[in-house]
């Protein structure tokens, strides 16, 4: 399938995204795929990894901010229309898919899950900033942006949805404390999310490395490679 690679003959599915504006071959360029070697080779977990559509939408800075979500939906029904389709014929009919991602991909991870809970019930977001708006934001907010947006649906999620999302969902939020996750939002961003879930008695974790770890693929190597074996 165009877009998209996969790792792995069986195991549990995971969609992986790549960090801004990256591909499909991200996870295998960067050690992220032999960091889980043993989980692919033991039949534990595959995984599908796909490319961006970040410089189309996010990461286009000329454009106001309800463009680039409009411009996101194209992407999101991609992955749900496409994509969603593909892995569960390629995994014996699976249902339930396990999203991953770093830095944009993490909140690409943990927004799909936020989202489509009943297709993504478990999400790991890396590094991730939840606020589309510290992306160079600009121009005037609206529907379409605020459902794109984590930290302000979660503040209001209530009734019958969030009772389904508390016996439903589950997220792994990972951030270092180091270099570059404070410039970026994701510290500041991880956290604030992270307050927001538990507010809400949604199911999280969140596990916050040392001052030593950066935001750049070698933490991201060694976060993966401690977490993933404990879903598959």
């Amino acid at each position: 399938m165009d877009g998209l690679r996969r790792y792995g003959h069986y195991g549990r599915p995971v969609l992986v995204f790549p960090s801004e504006g990256g591909g499909a071959r991200d996870f295998e360029y960067h050690g992220m795929v032999d960091a889980v070697g043993p989980l692919l080779a033991d039949g534990r977990v595959k995984l599908y990894c796909v490319d961006s559509f970040d410089a189309e939408s996010w990461s286009a800075a000329h454009l106001p901010l309800s463009e680039r979500a409009a411009r996101h939906t194209e992407f999101e029904r991609w992955i749900l229309e496409h994509v969603v389709p593909h892995i569960g014929a390629d995994s014996g009919g699976a249902t339930e898919i396990m999203t991953v991602g770093c830095s944009m991909g993490a909140f690409h991870a943990v927004n799909f899950a936020l989202k489509h809970a009943d297709r993504f019930p478990l999400a790991m977001g890396m590094s991730g900033n939840y606020d589309p708006a510290a992306w160079r934001g600009w121009g005037d907010r609206d529907d379409t942006l605020y459902f794109n947006t984590p930290v302000d649906y979660v503040a209001n999620y209530h009734g019958d949805h969030l009772d389904w999302l508390r016996e439903r969902l589950s997220v792994l939020l990972v951030c270092g404390q180091g270099r570059w996750e404070d410039t970026t939002g994701a510290l500041e961003s991880t956290k604030r999310l992270a307050g927001l879930l538990a507010h809400k008695g949604l199911r999280h974790e969140l596990d916050l490395w040392g001052h030593d770890v950066p935001h750049d693929w070698p933490s991201w190597r060694a976060q993966f490679a401690h977490h993933l074996p404990r879903f598959c």
